[in-house]
């Protein structure tokens, strides 16, 4: 049986007219990553990581969601997430937690 990665935008349910709901945007090096992956800013790099809740370096506040995958990288790469003015899918999302589906409405990024 073949078990078929996640698709760029599968999380989506709905968005933005046009592109106003993505944004290009540097996410740090590291491990692969997927679609749907909730998203903080690490202030000090101005670059995106994966939401980690326990961190203190800005990206323990979730921000956006990683609308393609992304490969293992050791150096910044370039990537699109929504920022804004969506409806996404709860199942479709990797490290979603109470506290990042309170911190993504603020954006008007709805979780169903």
């Amino acid at each position: 049986m073949k078990i078929e990665s996640m698709h760029a935008g599968e999380f989506l349910l709905s968005e933005g007219a046009g592109n106003i709901s993505r944004e290009a945007i540097n996410v740090a090096a590291g491990a692969a990553l997927e679609p749907g992956q909730i998203l903080g800013l690490v202030t000090a790099t101005s670059e995106f990581a994966p939401y980690q809740p326990t961190a203190e370096d800005g990206s323990e506040n979730a921000i956006a969601i990683l609308y393609g995958p992304l490969g293992e990288s050791d150096v910044v790469r370039r990537g699109r997430a929504i920022v804004r003015l969506a409806e996404v899918s709860e199942a479709h999302l990797t490290g979603l937690d109470l506290a990042a589906e309170k911190a993504l409405g603020v954006n008007h990024i709805i979780v169903r």
